[in-house]
């Protein structure tokens, strides 16, 4: 305590208790940070995983986002280059700003306090990329049964109508669960 005043000791105090609470984001800071859609990608990614999650896992997972695909579906190539991204230069990033908490000897990731403040700026919770061919898939459905229902009604086909509503809602389910399968939907 020799030669510090007491407004030295006091500064040091207020500073130790700042560490606790980390400091508001400036609106510069926010946008920074958030501009490169990987790092939005973390963020969201996070917003929704319980505790730390391994970097590997991250990865794959966004890999697949921007590849409109599953995780299961990758190429190792995809899984790579967004794996060495975020380990050089997106996490990091995150991490200096107190972000998130981003153990790179373990290999971990975690939200803070801070990644809560951006929520706001992040949109839907879950935003699918792409959506592949699913739509497409779905209109044929709906167009051969509408061709269907056209010839049943004008006389050209004889199928009682009991089964062709059965024949639609089983074409429909059988669709939805190979989507919801092939997308990971079931596995969330």
């Amino acid at each position: 305590m020799i030669g510090r005043s007491w407004t030295d000791t006091a500064d040091e105090s207020a500073g130790a208790s700042d560490t606790d609470t980390p400091p508001d984001l400036s609106l510069d800071d926010i946008y920074h940070l958030l501009q490169t859609k990987r790092r939005r990608d973390v963020l969201r990614y996070l917003r929704d995983a319980e505790g730390p999650v391994r970097l590997r896992e991250l990865a794959e997972q966004i890999a697949a986002w921007e590849q409109g695909t599953t995780v299961e579906h990758l190429r190792s190539s995809d899984r790579q280059r967004v794996y060495i991204s975020l380990y050089q230069s997106h996490l990091p990033k995150l991490d200096n700003h107190g972000i998130v908490d981003y153990d790179k000897d373990r290999g971990r990731v975690e939200p803070t306090p801070l990644t809560s403040q951006l929520d706001s700026y992040l949109g839907r919770p879950t935003e699918t990329p792409s959506p592949g061919r699913w739509p497409r898939r779905y209109a044929v459905a709906t167009a051969l049964w509408a061709i269907g229902l056209v010839a049943i009604a004008t006389g050209g086909a004889s199928i009682p109508g009991l089964a062709a509503a059965g024949g639609i809602l089983l074409t429909f389910a059988i669709l939805t669960g190979v989507h919801a399968w092939s997308t990971g939907s079931f596995r969330r």
